[in-house]
């Protein structure tokens, strides 16, 4: 029974203290938002208190007669609901840019104390916004129509190029009445609807509206009776209407202004993909813009433009400075106009130097390189479907992307200065087609470029005509001065920040880990540091001093499929212990070898012996059974438990031979969820090819084997002297990819989707995981597309229902690139077996092709064969008889 009562009591307790923390919580809620109210309040009477002018930043003295600032007022229309994501976009990109003031009308209870904005008495945001628009049009006349010459109306989605803005406006009388913007009469299911006579027209609100001071005063007084008298429920009519009544100026019929102010019929996907269009480059406003995301990186794009433009005017000028220098018999060492009086306020130790005009300020010139001898000629490679080169080792080849992509930009810069004053002369050049063109780049002056264009000349005013014309075109993009890119630990190459070499690096403190994490910065210093000490360890290790034991630098695992091969096994092992085991103690051997009875007993004996002279090493292997295929070896490889996540997987094959310079190269240029490593290795020719070519019987050997020389140079070689690298002993392999460096943790990712199992042999599974990167470093397209469909927010999150996201950009592995002369691909003889699926057969071929041996040494074989010669001549005749 006692017990009982003592269960009750706790009860009641429980029960009245929850009841006691409820109420507390409860009245910290309401007095929360009592608060929250008040503070409201506040900001409201705040912005009630303030004057118009104080709105938009205005001094009272400004007015267009005394100010450069009073061009144009933007009257943004927006509602409460956009207010802190469209508006502010708007802001924080283009409109701080305007050439005289911005502000944001809404409803009447809209808050925002950090825009400018106005909250037009007795207006809500219902759609459509007829009254907003006529009483925004109405505040602008009550109290700025003597501060502005020209007043624009504008949505929250659209984007303006205010320096373009400024230019034409300044171009058209701004005291005449002027109504701009993009004609329409409304489309076909609005026909009869709008009650617009045969000659009224309206300026389609979305890509932007503008009036001169002297439209907005005639129409401003009538705005009452205008929306007294609403004929149909576009806002954008109404106003045009309004305007052509009491102004009496229709809106401008101009066929240009579809391209100066422009709109995407794409919807909320437009300006989601490639920016570099003519419509994009060619555009005042460009609309709409419905996701502020894309409304950033619209910015961020037209702001590159900016800057193309700057450095073009900066060569520009210095190219006059280098005229008239040379006119003024100024010498060319001489960095002054007189004595005490220099060109430049600042010199090259100065980070405001602008440069040094007899570089920059060179004429172009196609013959600007005068070669003294002819290996210093500068081929040209021809451009037409394919691309031609002479010294490529591939020589007919598809046009590179990048290559496609200047090419694009080349030409719309021509077009664009051709058409510059098109408007003029009532005529312009449109492109069609480059029909073929000539290219050389010269690393001293720049890209010397030879375009044979197909155009079409229209001419609109006079007698009208249509005439297809084709020109050449002789471009030099000449080079600017040096820039230097340094890579530090924890930063991918691609996206490494550029600094000019005359800025000492150890006072820009700024550029260093950018995009990295703290954790990512804190462990690559900690890597480059015991990096640095590995490598003194080694040093004294030379000198007959014992390395110290322990390091923190993360492991690599050599990953190697095998199925035989067990003579070069030998090799590669001896090249492993030599520089591995001995050099650099943190590299640990995984083998995954096929079962073969005759020499899979020898491999494993190997390893074992190897294993009990290194017992602290990590040194294992796995048997597989059935037909050898190198994406499942490397597959069950990386699934197995020999290796940990935070280890660096290399892949590599039984015929490479490497130094402790390529496990430094792995270990720096492979970077955790950021960066994969595919170097360029140097392939070995046929060392014995100049004798074998040829000869008897070359032909019908269904290989390439060779009878064993009598002496094994591998077992004599020093695999710490470095390899010798010529053009007549190898070549670098450009198009393989099969050696990769990796995080475990990277290559498990499920959206990687690591190795394909389905290939039966060597080949084709690299270039199908190369591919499995790429696609996975495309996503960018999808985020834009989840942004514009409303299904990814990327300053709130994912808002997809089912998180079927891609992956952010700092998920994405970039591929890094690049020659090491130090990883030599060993000849071996190549049997190319007809089984073969087709795609990996003629791969086969191409790679035994490539090793033949150099293109001097075939064309001494060929051109002075007499039995290359004898065929030719015969195969020549048979073609003649038949």
């Amino acid at each position: 029974m006692g017990m009982v009562s003592m269960t009750q009591r706790k009860k009641i307790l429980y029960g009245l203290f929850g009841i006691i923390v409820g109420l507390c919580i409860g009245a910290l809620l309401r007095n929360y938002r009592t608060l929250e109210i008040v503070s409201m309040c506040n900001t409201i009477n705040s912005m009630k208190q303030k004057s118009a002018l104080d709105i938009i930043g205005l001094q009272p003295s400004e007015l267009p007669t005394n100010s450069q600032n009073n061009l144009v007022f933007v009257g943004v229309m927006t509602a409460k609901d956009f207010l802190q994501g469209r508006a502010r976009a708007v802001y924080e990109t283009w409109g701080k840019r305007v050439p005289g003031k911005i502000a944001f009308f809404s409803s009447q209870d809209s808050v925002a104390p950090d825009l400018p904005l106005v909250a037009l008495k007795g207006v809500d945001d219902r759609y459509p916004p007829q009254k907003k628009s006529f009483m925004m049009l109405h505040y602008m006349y009550e109290h700025y129509i003597d501060r502005f010459e020209w007043f624009a109306r504008a949505d929250d989605d659209v984007y303006i190029r205010t320096d373009r803005l400024e230019k034409f406006l300044r171009s058209i009388d701004s005291s005449k009445p002027q109504f701009i913007g993009q004609a329409g009469r409304g489309n076909s299911e609005d026909f009869g609807l709008l009650s617009l006579e045969f000659d009224e027209n309206f300026c389609m609100g979305g890509p932007g509206v503008i009036m001169s001071r002297e439209t907005l005063r005639r129409v401003a007084p009538h705005i009452p009776t205008c929306l007294k008298n609403l004929y149909s429920t576009h806002e954008d009519v109404e106003v045009g209407r309004c305007v052509q009544k009491f102004a009496g100026i229709p809106c401008t019929w101009n066929y240009e202004m579809q391209s100066i102010l422009h709109h995407n019929s794409s919807g909320s996907r437009a300006f989601s993909g490639n920016l570099k269009s003519k419509e994009v480059h060619s555009a005042i406003t460009l609309h709409p813009v419905k996701k502020p995301a894309f409304m950033y990186r619209l910015h961020a794009y037209m702001l590159g433009l900016q800057a193309q433009e700057l450095r073009q005017e900066s060569l520009l000028l210095h190219r006059d400075i280098a005229q008239m220098t040379e006119l003024l018999q100024i010498p060319r060492i001489n960095k002054n106009l007189a004595p005490g009086v220099p060109i430049f306020p600042e010199d090259e130790t100065s980070t405001g130097y602008l440069g040094d005009h007899n570089v920059l300020g060179a004429t172009p010139d196609l013959n600007r390189h005068r070669p003294r001898t002819l290996d210093e000629v500068i081929e040209w490679d021809f451009i037409a479907k394919s691309l031609y080169s002479g010294m490529h080792p591939n020589p007919k080849r598809r046009t590179e992307s990048s290559l496609k992509e200047g090419l694009t930009d080349v030409v719309r810069e021509i077009m664009e200065h051709i058409n510059n004053f098109s408007r003029q002369r009532g005529r312009v050049i449109e492109f069609r087609e480059l029909l073929y063109g000539y290219m050389r780049v010269n690393s001293l002056y720049g890209q010397d470029l030879i375009l044979d264009l197909l155009l079409v000349y229209k001419k609109y005013r006079g007698k009208k005509m249509t005439v297809p014309v084709r020109r050449h075109l002789y471009i030099q993009r000449s080079f600017t001065e040096i820039r230097v890119r340094e890579i530090v630990d924890g930063v991918v190459p691609s996206q490494a920040v550029t600094f000019s070499p005359r800025v000492s690096p150890s006072t820009d403190t700024t550029r260093h880990f950018i995009n990295a994490t703290g954790l990512d910065r804190i462990s690559h210093r900690v890597k480059s540091l015991f990096n640095g000490l590995e490598r003194l360890t080694d040093t004294l290790a030379n000198s007959g001093m014992s390395p110290n034991a322990g390091t923190h630098r993360d492991r690599i695992v050599l990953v190697i499929p095998l199925s035989g091969r067990s003579e070069t096994f030998m090799r590669f092992l001896r090249n492993f212990e030599e520089v591995a085991l001995r050099q650099d103690g943190a590299t640990d051997l995984l083998v995954s070898m096929y079962v073969e009875p005759v020499e899979t007993p020898m491999i494993v004996a190997l390893l074992d012996n190897l294993k009990a002279r290194y017992p602290d090493s990590r040194i294992n292997y796995l048997q597989l059974y059935g037909n050898f295929s190198r994406g499942v070896a490397l597959d069950h490889a990386v699934k197995s438990s020999y290796c940990n996540p935070e280890d660096i997987l290399f892949f590599i094959d039984v015929d490479m031979v490497f130094t402790v310079q390529s496990l430094d190269r792995i270990r720096h240029n492979v970077i955790r969820h950021r960066q994969i490593y595919l170097p360029i290795v140097f392939s070995e020719y046929d060392p014995h090819a100049s004798s074998t070519i040829l000869s008897p019987g070359w032909l019908a050997s269904p290989t390439t084997e060779r009878p064993k020389m009598a002496a094994d140079p591998d077992r004599q070689r020093n695999f710490s002297i470095p390899y010798r690298i010529t053009n007549d002993n190898g070549y670098f392999r450009q198009f393989g990819y099969g050696l990769v460096g990796i995080y475990k943790a990277d290559l498990l990712r499920p959206d990687l989707k690591g190795f394909s199992t389905d290939i039966t042999g060597w080949g084709l599974e690299d270039v199908k995981f190369l591919e499995n990167v790429i696609a996975l470093n495309q996503r960018g397209n999808q985020r834009l597309q989840a942004i514009a469909d409303g299904r990814w927010d990327p300053f709130g999150g994912a808002t997809s229902p089912d998180g079927s996201m891609p992956p952010s950009p700092s998920e994405e592995l970039s591929i890094f690139r690049a020659p090491d002369p130090s990883l030599v691909h060993i000849f071996h003889p190549i049997h190319c077996d007809t089984s073969l699926e087709e795609a990996q057969y003629k791969m086969c071929l191409g790679t035994k092709a490539n090793t033949i041996g150099s293109y001097s040494m075939l064309h001494d074989r060929f051109s002075h064969s007499q039995t290359l010669l004898m065929f030719a001549r015969t195969h020549s005749q048979n073609r003649g008889n038949g």
